[in-house]
C-alpha cells in the first residue's frame, strides 16, 4: 500500500467528512482503489456533494456533463492530481 500524498489526504479526509462515512477512516482510503462501484461505492450524489465541496474548498469545477470528469473521480489519485493541477489559489491561504 503507498502513502496518501498531502491532497490525497486532504481529500480522503474531505470525503469522509461530507459523506459522513462512519466506517471509513481518511487513512483507510486507498489512493488507487476505486471511488464507485466495487471499490468505496459511492453514487453520483456522493459525487455531486464531493464536487461542491472540492470547488467550494479549491476552487476547482468538476461538470457532470464533462466526459473527463468520470476518469478525474476514478479514484482518489486521480482526482488529488486533478485538484493539484487546477486549484485555485485565494488571497490570504
Amino acid at each position: 500500500m503507498t502513502t496518501q500524498t498531502d491532497t490525497e489526504r486532504e481529500l480522503a479526509c474531505m470525503i469522509v467528512e461530507v459523506l459522513n462515512l462512519s466506517t471509513v477512516t481518511a487513512d483507510s482510503l486507498i489512493a488507487e482503489a476505486p471511488l464507485f462501484g466495487d471499490g468505496l461505492g459511492l453514487d453520483s450524489i456522493d459525487a455531486l456533494e464531493i464536487a461542491v465541496a472540492i470547488a467550494q474548498r479549491y476552487g476547482v469545477q468538476l461538470r457532470a456533463e464533462d466526459e473527463a470528469t468520470k476518469r478525474v473521480f476514478a479514484n482518489l489519485r486521480s482526482l488529488a492530481l486533478h485538484v493539484d493541477a487546477n486549484r485555485v489559489t485565494l488571497a490570504g491561504s
